[in-house]
């Protein structure tokens, strides 16, 4: 499976936010990295510049290639409703970002190697399909083998796993359900979908 497998703190402060993750890197330079990092005289950025800094950001933080993020950009311009607003709807209903939303896992890159590792059950079968998209009403849980496992109880323990209104969690047996789609408002990415729609459109 191919994914991201570069320095996530240089792309962070590209973006000049946390999208991998707490990072103590960030914290001491927030500033794009390259020798013109802290310079005051960088060039503008034009519009087309904006709107594909904003489909990278979205691509990184979901841990998405580009085929796979048109590929996800397609189905959403082919569902009703707003395209940018359904795009991200997509995105969070993906199954390793549900894991990742419900605790299970500390990372979304540690949610897709749970589920691919056949960890991960929905609706009490075992799948490893980390780009599988979660319906209404599935239930996401850990396979019975798994639950003792150590990523898990630790990220379990120190998350809040029911901070999410489109999810709902059942800490006895390591299971969640996806209630609904979340609402754009609910979903906490800084991310101007707006923008990708704007240059998909071109």
């Amino acid at each position: 499976m191919a994914k991201y497998l570069g320095p996530k703190s240089k792309i962070a402060r590209k973006f000049g936010e946390p999208i991998f993750g707490p990072d103590k890197s960030l914290e001491k330079k927030n500033y794009p990295p390259g020798q013109h990092g802290l310079s005051k005289k960088r060039k503008k950025m034009s519009v087309y510049g904006m709107q594909l800094k904003e489909k990278q950001k979205a691509k990184y933080t979901y841990g998405l290639l580009e085929k796979q993020f048109a590929k996800m950009f397609n189905l959403a311009s082919r569902k009703k409703g707003i395209t940018g607003e359904v795009l991200l709807q997509i995105l969070e209903s993906r199954l390793d970002n549900v894991v990742f939303r419900l605790g299970i896992a500390p990372t979304r890159r540690a949610a897709r190697q749970l589920v691919s590792h056949r960890h991960i059950t929905v609706n009490g079968n075992m799948l490893n399909i980390p780009s599988y998209i979660v319906k209404p009403g599935d239930f996401v849980g850990v396979r019975e083998k798994s639950k003792s496992m150590e990523v898990i109880t630790n990220s379990i323990s120190y998350q809040n796993t029911s901070k999410f209104s489109w999810l709902e969690w059942d800490s006895e047996n390591l299971a969640g359900r996806f209630v609904k789609q979340p609402e754009r408002e609910d979903i906490p990415e800084n991310i101007k979908e707006q923008l990708i729609v704007e240059l998909f459109s071109k």
